[in-house]
């Protein structure tokens, strides 16, 4: 009997919803006190969590509109705006990133753009990398992760507003390494009606490059698909829409190893991280039925100019300027 449509891609989902309340229950109440939420505040925990529902679910259609993840937008925006403790937003957007991969995997690898041969390899450096990355943020003190944290956002922001990527690079000599995994294929471009064949080359520098990203992305709880999507398709040489697809897996198998860390210490509360992860799912669907009536480009510019603020708020508050 096959499953109704409607209910893949509420599967995996409603799994990592149930992980999270599962896994994090027991020690949430512990958890939810003045180091997670504000002690001066008028407001109750559901209210906190109403306002960060409302807010992820803007922050989702608005990721979607201007092409970027909702993963790197959370974590700088969320901990600049909300009175959150720095640690559970960060366990909080390894999940948000997480949650987005996992609904948007199933369908890419069954339109065969994603390419499972690329993204193992490439996740694999990932998760090392994102291992050691989310070890060592829940070691450091808060102002040096704040201070880290708005350099690695301005960052960003400067290669979103220079990089330039090609729909079809050209890889004149495959990577031998690549061609014995078998790394490459065909898809078809549903909007030309082409047939597209990619191989790519430089796989081992590429390997060094994603246990960087996975670093980044675990020390930080960041999404790592503004990153992933340059790497594969700058360096290594694969299509933009492959590079987009593939990135997707490498998120979900990188977000998954560097959550547990999270976990682990008690870093992700489910007042957080239910409501956040709710509001981001709903309002990326939202966004993709408005990504044709819009205009991308003005919005990823706004959306640039409010990485840019909370990455100075983040290096403001790391070097003691504010708090």
């Amino acid at each position: 009997m096959r499953m109704p449509r409607f209910a893949m891609w509420k599967i995996p989902l409603l799994g990592l919803l149930l992980l999270v309340l599962l896994t994090s229950g027991a020690f949430a109440a512990g958890a939810a006190d003045a180091s997670a939420l504000p002690a001066d505040s008028s407001l109750p925990w559901w209210g906190w969590s109403l306002l960060l529902f409302a807010f992820c679910f803007v922050l989702g259609i608005v990721a979607i509109v201007a092409g970027v993840g909702g993963g790197i937008l959370y974590v700088p925006i969320v901990g600049a705006v909300f009175p959150f403790h720095l640690d559970f937003v960060r366990g909080s957007g390894l999940l948000v990133a997480l949650a987005g991969a996992l609904s948007a995997a199933p369908r890419l690898l069954g339109s065969g753009m994603a390419s499972l041969r690329l993204a193992l390899p490439m996740a694999l450096a990932g998760s090392i990398g994102s291992l050691i990355g989310a070890n060592l943020g829940l070691a450091l003190p808060s102002h040096v992760v704040e201070l880290s944290l708005g350099a690695v956002v301005l960052s960003i922001v400067a290669l979103m507003s220079l990089a330039k990527r090609a729909d079809h690079p050209h890889v004149a000599v495959p990577d031998p390494l690549s061609l014995r995994m078998g790394i490459g294929g065909n898809y078809t471009d549903v909007a030309t009606g082409d047939t597209v064949h990619w191989n790519i080359h430089r796989l081992l520098p590429g390997f060094i490059l994603f246990l960087v990203i996975g670093f980044m992305a675990g020390m930080f709880g960041l999404g790592a698909g503004w990153a992933n999507v340059p790497a594969l398709n700058l360096l290594l040489g694969a299509p933009l829409k492959v590079s987009v697809a593939t990135s997707i897996l490498i998120i979900a198998i990188n977000g998954s190893a560097a959550s547990w860390v999270y976990l682990n210490q008690g870093a992700v509360l489910p007042v957080i991280a239910v409501p956040s992860v709710v509001g981001m799912m709903l309002g990326t669907r939202i966004g993709a039925r408005l990504l044709t009536r819009t205009k991308p480009t003005a919005i990823r510019w706004i959306v640039i100019g409010f990485l840019m603020l909370a990455g100075l708020r983040s290096v403001l508050a790391g070097l003691g300027v504010m708090g």
